[in-house]
C-alpha cells in the first residue's frame, strides 16, 4: 500500500479544519470534544457521547451530518422501541395479484444514525445494533440487507445512574470507537450561549464536503503511515489494561481486547491527519487512548468501593507505560 503524501494530507486537513470551525459554530467551548468526534468519524468509528440533557450531544451530531451533507435519521430510543422498529420489517404487499413479504428498510439504513439516548431503551433493542455497527449490514428473518456506506452510529446518553435507563451490554460498548464525556460548560460559555442561541432554534451550519470527499479522506486516513515503534506502544498499553500486567490494573477485572488495538492505531491516524503529518505518533496514541479505552475496562468491585474510575485507571496507565519499552515516559522524545 503506498503511504499518503504530504500534498494530499495539507489538502485533506484543509477540509478537517473547516469541518472543525464550522462545529465549533454548532457548540460553543467544547474545541477538544469536537476534535474527538472528527477524529472518530475519519477513524470509521463509531461514537458514545455521554452527559446530561441540555449540553449539545444532538445538536453536535446534526451538525456534522449537515457540514458532510450525509444521509441522517434520528430514532429516539425509548422502553418500548423494538428491534424491528430500527432494522426494519417485511412487509405483506400484493404485486401483480401474489402477495409476498417486502422488506421495508427501517432508520438504520442511512449514513449516519442518530440513536438519541440509547440508554433509554431495552437491551434487546440495543443488541439489535450489534451487527449493523459491527457488519454494516442487518439481518431480518433469515436475509441479510446491506447497510449505505459511509455509515456510522453517534449515540448520545445520559449517565446510568439517573432512572428510567439501561447499561448498555459490554458486547455493544465494545463496538463504540470512542466514548466521549460531554461536561458543563463555564460561565463564559454559558454567555456566549445566551447571547448568540434562541431556545428551539438550530443553528445554520455550512455544507463542507460531500460524500465523495469524505470517502477520499477516509481512505486517506488508512494511507497514514504507523511506525513499527508506535504499533509496539499501543500494544504494550492494551497489554497494561490487564490485571497482572501493570501496577495500575489493579483494580480492573477484565482488560481491553484486540479490538481496542485496532482502535487505537486507527484514530491515532486520523489524528495524524487532522494534524497534518504523514504518520501517527506516540503523542497521538496518548491523546486518543482515554476515548478508546475508559469503557472497554471492568473494574474489580473492590475498586469500586474504594472510590476509583476507569478514567483515573487510564491516566494511570499511560503514565505507567513508556513510549518505548525499557525506557520511561520522562526520558523519552514523544516523536515517533
Amino acid at each position: 500500500m503506498e503511504f499518503a503524501s504530504e500534498t494530499e494530507i495539507a489538502t485533506a486537513g484543509k477540509h478537517v479544519r473547516s469541518l472543525s470551525a464550522a462545529l465549533n459554530q454548532v457548540l460553543f467551548g467544547q474545541e477538544e470534544l469536537i476534535e474527538l468526534v472528527l477524529t472518530g468519524v475519519l477513524a470509521r468509528g463509531h461514537i458514545l457521547l455521554e452527559g446530561l440533557p441540555g449540553l449539545g450531544k444532538t445538536e453536535l451530531v446534526k451538525g456534522l451530518s449537515k457540514t458532510l451533507r450525509l444521509g441522517t435519521k434520528r430514532v429516539q430510543f425509548t422502553p418500548d422501541l423494538l428491534p424491528g422498529d430500527i432494522t426494519g420489517n417485511p412487509v405483506l404487499q400484493e404485486i401483480e395479484g401474489r402477495r409476498s413479504f417486502v422488506f421495508q428498510p427501517g432508520p438504520l439504513f442511512t449514513n449516519i444514525v442518530l440513536a438519541d439516548e440509547i440508554n433509554r431503551a431495552s437491551p434487546k433493542t440495543q443488541s439489535a445494533l450489534l451487527e449493523a455497527m459491527q457488519e454494516r449490514r442487518v439481518t431480518v428473518l433469515g436475509e441479510s440487507h446491506e447497510l449505505p456506506r459511509p455509515f456510522f452510529v453517534l449515540a448520545t446518553q445520559n449517565p446510568i445512574e439517573l432512572e428510567g435507563t439501561y447499561p448498555l451490554p459490554e458486547a455493544q460498548l465494545d463496538r463504540f470507537l470512542f466514548k466521549l464525556e460531554v461536561t458543563r460548560n463555564n460561565v463564559e460559555t454559558l454567555q456566549r450561549i445566551v447571547g448568540h442561541r434562541e431556545l428551539g432554534a438550530e443553528p445554520e451550519v455550512e455544507a463542507i464536503m460531500g460524500a465523495e470527499q469524505l470517502d477520499e479522506v477516509l481512505n486517506l486516513v488508512r494511507r497514514i503511515y504507523l511506525p513499527d515503534v508506535v504499533a509496539n506502544y499501543i500494544a504494550r498499553v492494551v497489554d497494561a489494561t490487564h490485571p497482572g500486567q501493570s501496577a495500575a490494573a489493579r483494580g480492573i477485572r477484565y482488560g481491553a481486547s484486540p479490538r481496542a488495538a485496532l482502535s487505537l492505531a486507527s484514530a491515532a491516524k486520523a489524528r495524524a491527519l487532522m494534524n497534518e503529518r504523514t504518520n501517527a505518533s506516540f503523542e497521538d496514541v496518548k491523546f486518543v487512548a482515554p476515548s478508546v479505552l475508559r469503557h472497554r475496562i471492568v473494574l474489580e468491585y473492590n475498586a469500586r468501593v474504594e472510590g476509583l474510575n476507569n478514567n483515573d485507571i487510564v491516566r494511570a496507565l499511560l503514565e505507567e507505560v513508556p513510549f518505548q519499552s525499557g525506557s520511561t515516559p520522562k526520558t523519552m522524545n514523544s516523536n515517533a
